[in-house]
């Protein structure tokens, strides 16, 4: 089996060595976060930063919880990620109580890993919260992000949200 198709388990949360930071988007560090964007073709699949940042607004019973991404060695940011924290779901439109809600990787920095690495620091952040399973969600149409799941250990539920997207789970054993 190659790395890649491990699923995200305790034994495998720590596999690679791509290592990120999440850190609070500041007044030092917003223009930075605001200007990420996505590779063209992927912003039919992805919210921008600033679409992101709005919903906080928009769902504040989802208890948003979000973060800049950095990865060693690169001068600046190079994500997004966005959390429903411990809310209290009320589906199909707050999803949770953790869902993994918006995750986005610049385009000048897809492909190095930083996107699982985000997922496993997000997992074990939530794991230590007593939680025992994240949740997410994608388009049907995103083949891309179906993908990136379920080779992370992300399961279909059989449900959707308000908007039609696949709610997918991963377990999160007690380490």
């Amino acid at each position: 089996m190659r790395a890649t198709n491990l699923p995200l388990t305790s034994s495998s949360l720590n596999y690679f060595a791509v290592a990120v930071t999440l850190e609070e988007i500041t007044d030092q560090n917003r223009e930075a976060v605001l200007a990420l964007r996505v590779a063209p073709g992927q912003e039919r699949f992805v919210s921008s930063v600033e679409d992101s940042l709005a919903a906080v607004a928009d769902y504040p019973q989802a208890n948003p919880w979000y973060r800049a991404v950095f990865a060693s060695g690169e001068p600046g940011p190079v994500g997004f990620v966005m959390m429903s924290w411990n809310c209290e779901p009320q589906p199909p439109e707050i999803i949770g109580p953790y869902l993994l809600w918006k995750l986005l990787i610049d385009q000048r920095y897809q492909g190095r890993g930083y996107a699982a690495a985000v997922v496993r620091q997000i997992a074990e952040l939530v794991r230590a919260e007593g939680a025992t399973e994240l949740l997410t969600s994608y388009v049907p149409e995103d083949d891309w992000f179906a993908g990136f799941c379920q080779r992370l250990g992300f399961v279909p539920t059989g449900e959707y949200d308000n908007t039609g997207e696949v709610i997918t789970r991963l377990a999160l054993p007690s380490a």
